[in-house]
């Protein structure tokens, strides 16, 4: 794929399933050491070992990206593993399925932790190293459902039209640094997340939905739309993607 500047070192969170395993293990592929990052120190470092296996560098950190704190000292061992950070990748995130006045106020908050202010948080860190560099790539994972409001997920909705507005806004204060920001909003994805689905309810509704859509996306194709944003020449910033499966309608 064409590109001026080739990629080296990529900080992806959610890295332990899902998207963000799917794009540790397509930068790698292409040679790009990576920084994975989850709460889930296990899964990390079978991945980071399966990587290394290749041959590619990669480290495993167990961050909290809720804590702004953690997020720093994230990294600042990046840096003093790689000696800088050319790709950012916020993939971490959380779902909550359930009508407003029935949900959780506490699963409210940690969905906005997590999905806007731990993207929030790891900008903050990383933007400033990439500024000095004068170049650098950050993708902030989305989703339809920060474009497309609906019923039954208003937090949801919530925080991520949060990632698409925060993203907007970075990119415009980065680019004249040479700094690219890129938001990509993924329609249903067949991974993990909808097993956190508590109620029973919305379990059966989340099954009709998904039997409406048929055949989901896979997080080897979100990944795969990532890596076409992070693979454009450097006068190239490719400012949103939006992909859906074939048969989904909103």
């Amino acid at each position: 794929m064409p590109t001026d500047q080739p990629h080296k070192t990529a900080i992806i969170t959610g890295a332990s399933s899902g998207i963000g395993r799917a794009t540790a293990l397509l930068l790698a592929e292409s040679g790009v050491q990576v920084a994975l990052v989850s709460r889930r120190g296990d899964s990390l470092q079978q991945l980071a070992d399966r990587i290394l296996s290749t041959g590619v560098k990669a480290i495993a950190i167990p961050t909290d990206i809720t804590d702004c704190q953690q997020v720093q000292s994230m990294v600042s061992a990046v840096l003093d593993k790689f000696g800088r950070i050319d790709i950012l990748v916020n993939s971490a995130g959380l779902i909550d399925v359930a009508p407003t006045v029935e949900a959780s106020v506490q699963r409210w908050q940690e969905l906005i932790q997590v999905n806007l202010l731990g993207t929030m948080y790891c900008c903050h860190a990383v933007a400033p190293v990439m500024e000095a560099q004068q170049r650098g790539y950050i993708v902030n994972v989305s989703s339809v459902a920060g474009r497309t409001a609906s019923a039954g997920v208003s937090a949801y909705n919530a925080s991520k039209w949060g990632v698409g507005a925060f993203s907007e806004a970075l990119r415009q204060e980065l680019c004249k640094s040479g700094v690219r920001v890129t938001v990509v909003e993924p329609g249903w994805v067949e991974t993990p997340l909808y097993d956190e689905i508590a109620s029973g309810a919305m379990q059966e509704r989340v099954s009709r939905w998904q039997q409406g859509i048929g055949e989901p996306l896979l997080p080897e194709d979100v990944a795969g739309a990532i890596w076409f944003a992070l693979s454009q020449p450097q006068r190239v910033n490719v400012n949103e993607i939006l992909l859906r499966p074939t048969g989904q309608v909103n």
